[in-house]
């Protein structure tokens, strides 16, 4: 998302970036990272669950797409850190349009799965008109 940030910003597109991670965690993550976008911690997994977040299953928490993630981090220089919290915690993305309408419901079966940010990008500007 980052690469993208430039066209995030010409698309007047906010970003907001949920975990459910304790507060100390979550900011050394965001010091960590440089995160320039706002962190929201939720806790109690509100959010999560209006989404129908639940957990993940074994596979593909620990499967050969997650590994395959994680490889691409190490190879690009980046160390993978170790897991804290619930592992098993799916997340997603929400595209949330300037109505307040869900332009896009995605939720991971696991680690490795996020859509392309080429059509989140796309949802965005569809968003628009």
């Amino acid at each position: 998302m980052r690469q993208h940030e430039s066209e995030l910003e010409k698309l007047d597109a906010r970003v907001l970036v949920v975990t459910f991670e304790a507060p100390e965690r979550a900011e050394a993550y965001a010091r960590e990272t440089d995160l320039q976008w706002p962190l929201l911690i939720d806790s109690q997994r509100a959010l999560y669950g209006a989404y129908g977040m639940g957990r993940g299953r074994w596979w593909a928490i620990w499967g050969p797409a997650s590994f395959w993630v994680y490889l691409k981090l190490i190879v690009r220089g980046q160390r993978p850190q170790r897991p804290t919290g619930d592992i098993h915690q799916l997340g997603g993305d929400i595209l949330v349009d300037p109505l307040g309408l869900v332009a896009l419901h995605h939720v991971g079966t696991g680690p490795a799965d996020r859509p392309a940010v080429r059509a989140l990008l796309e949802r965005i500007r569809e968003s628009r008109r």
